[in-house]
């Protein structure tokens, strides 16, 4: 790190959307910004499902859709329970470009190169061990051995937030606080993304999955279409795999992939790539006693900045936009007079202003309902049930709330745990 220059107006640890973000927004406000990340290069250890929000990052980037690495828009969404060799599906198509599929590795590398083009200096390969401080004031960041000062640091260097850890300004991750996400990317043919996924050029499918994917256990699969493969994978409350899952977590993906009525999209795929990684899950607990210290903003996964309401998860476009607040709090903190803890108080009040964190207030009791077994075992079975009772006939056909109760009575529910789960449902969703 000799190179580097001995003091800059901002530190960003980690190049992932977050910290891109926040280098590229005070870069383009004229600040010298340092960005230090752990991996070979910017996006090489980022993973994620597949899908992003669009309209964050086109704030953020206004030419955003020009150069930016989309592999399709998603124009289907499809949600699946399943249960044995059963799938009763939702599917809704539309026309408006709102989420796009893409790899994270190639959206990251493209946001830190947009930062290094508005002037950010971005060095790879480079483990930030702590934070360099003044009493309580953060003036810069340990490298090992060496050290380099700045007026303020932004930690965006993810789930495993090992500097904040070390620096005792958060705790280590319990089990229940985070999900365990387990992906495969697969080569396909492009006529199975025409004939069996049925998109046109361009078109994509986010398409989410609950029940025995998991084998019951809290969490789903998911799957999404890219320019010339598959997105496969699943996501599973870490704290209930480690006590309930039965076989290796990657095994689940493989019976996901060769299910019945799911195998004919994957025939004659290859892998491409493997991956897993921790994803925030209990934010409340998760996020951090305070966003906003003397010399010291956290944002992105750090923070604990992803919202997962079973059906879709967000997690890119919020830590991307949290990275811009942070930008645009220093740019303001700046006209204040410095990087004091109550002029970077000013992000916070961002923050509660943004759609970030009116989302997660919204559904922050998500993660309680994530808790209800029942909701990956008995309703996917009921469903299963139900849809087998309508459709699958001989000569009589059943009333709709009789073959309703009936479905529930055969796995176990009741009309009262019905009414509870319902209301617990449209409480929290």
């Amino acid at each position: 790190m000799a190179e580097i220059p001995d003091k800059f107006d901002a530190i960003v640890i980690g190049a992932g959307p977050a910290g891109s973000a926040s280098a590229y927004y005070l870069a383009t406000k004229g600040f010298k910004v340092l960005v230090l990340e752990r991996g070979r290069s910017p996006g090489s250890k980022n993973v994620f499902g597949g899908r992003v929000y669009v309209a964050p990052l086109k704030e953020i980037f206004p030419d955003f859709e020009k150069s930016a690495p989309i592999h399709r828009w998603v124009t289907r969404e499809r949600m699946s329970f399943m249960h044995g060799n059963e799938l009763v599906s939702l599917d809704y198509e539309g026309n408006d470009h709102k989420s796009f599929t893409t790899y994270l590795s190639q959206l990251a590398a493209w946001m830190a190169l947009k930062a290094e083009s508005a002037g950010a200096s971005i060095v790879s390969d480079i483990t930030v061990t702590g934070l360099l401080k003044e009493g309580d004031k953060v003036i810069g960041i340990k490298a090992g051995n060496e050290s380099v000062k700045a007026d303020v640091v932004i930690d965006a260097e993810g789930v495993n937030r090992l500097v904040l850890e070390s620096t005792g300004l958060v705790q280590a991750l319990k089990p229940s606080q985070v999900a365990l996400g387990v992906k495969e990317v697969v080569k396909v043919n492009p006529e199975v993304l025409a004939n069996e996924f049925g998109l046109g050029e361009g078109e994509g499918m986010a398409w989410s999955l609950m029940g025995d994917v998991t084998s019951g256990l809290p969490g789903g699969g998911f799957i999404y279409t890219n320019k010339d493969s598959v997105s496969i994978g699943l996501v599973m409350l870490l704290d209930s795999a480690i006590s309930g899952a039965n076989d290796e977590v990657y095994k689940y993906v493989e019976r996901l992939k060769t299910h019945p009525k799911l195998s004919k999209y994957f025939k004659d795929s290859r892998i491409m790539e493997y991956s897993a990684h921790l994803i925030p899950e209990d934010v409340s607990s998760l996020m951090p006693p305070r966003l906003a210290y003397d010399g010291l903003l956290i944002s992105g996964d750090a923070a604990g900045f992803l919202l997962n309401l079973g059906y879709t998860y967000r997690g890119v476009d919020f830590a991307a936009y949290s990275g811009y607040l942070a930008g645009k709090a220093i740019e303001q903190a700046h006209g204040l007079g410095g990087m004091s803890a109550a002029n970077l108080l000013v992000y916070t009040k961002l923050l509660d202003q943004s759609f970030i964190m009116k989302n997660l207030k919204r559904f922050s009791g998500t993660h309680k309902l994530m808790r209800n077994r029942r909701l990956f075992t008995a309703y996917p079975a009921m469903m299963a049930s139900l849809m087998r009772h309508i459709y699958s006939l001989d000569y009589e056909s059943q009333k709709m709330f009789n073959t309703v109760l009936g479905s529930a009575k055969e796995n176990g529910m009741g009309p009262f745990t019905l009414l509870t789960d319902g209301i617990e449902v449209m409480r929290y969703l």
